[in-house]
């Protein structure tokens, strides 16, 4: 599915309704722009609580074992709790 946006003059960019409620985008929060090789990747801030949770969560599943590298990749602590 793709939709086509068009851009203000500040740059600005409305995303639509039914997109914000989707996912939880609310009026005055935050969203996370992601620039990658194909373009920009955008989407909800998660919950800093429920990133705590799932941190919680994996530290329980690994129990003493020897952590990979790479296991906490997509957890972006830095923007979760800045």
């Amino acid at each position: 599915m793709a939709i086509k946006l068009k851009v203000g003059p500040k740059g600005q960019v409305i995303i639509p309704k039914v997109l914000r409620e989707a996912y939880g985008i609310k009026e005055g929060g935050e969203i996370v722009v992601i620039p990658e090789k194909d373009g920009l990747f955008i989407k909800g801030r998660e919950d800093p609580i429920k990133v705590y949770e799932d941190i919680l969560r994996w530290k329980r599943s690994v129990k003493g074992k020897p952590a990979n590298l790479g296991e906490l990749r997509s957890v972006e602590l830095e923007e979760e709790f800045d």
